[in-house]
């Protein structure tokens, strides 16, 4: 498993945003804007894709643990944090999905008078030859 893999798999399962990595990073002064990180999210094949290295992935880690630990003068419940991430991640979604178009109802013809309709089937007499 290569730190790109770790790295995603951290990103999908706390459903942090690439804002909250680059937060993340700069608590620990490390500096990267979000092309460069979208970079490691490629899929391997693509002619974009950068390797992960250690050096990153462990400033992620140690930015992580500020971030939802904070730090010993201002700490932070990591239970909070997360569910303001969740509760920014699910606005984000609703953003997201537009809003379906208002249709606005065409003006009804004029009322027509109720006419008695015909039933269209008739009673049929069956004659197969058998007498009841």
């Amino acid at each position: 498993m290569t730190n790109n893999d770790i790295f995603k798999k951290l990103r999908v399962a706390l459903k942090l945003r690439d804002e909250h990595i680059v937060e993340i990073l700069q608590l620990v002064d490390f500096r990267i804007t979000k092309s460069e990180l979208s970079a490691f999210f490629r899929d391997e094949k693509h002619p974009n894709y950068v390797e992960c290295g250690d050096q990153i992935l462990r400033n992620f880690l140690n930015g992580l643990v500020l971030f939802l630990r904070g730090s010993k003068e201002q700490p932070k419940q990591p239970s909070d944090v997360l569910r303001d991430i969740h509760k920014d991640f699910l606005e984000a979604q609703t953003q997201k999905t537009p809003a379906a178009p208002v249709k606005r109802a065409a003006q009804k013809p004029a009322a027509k008078k109720a006419v008695p309709k015909k039933s269209v089937v008739e009673k049929v007499a069956y004659k197969n030859g058998k007498k009841k």
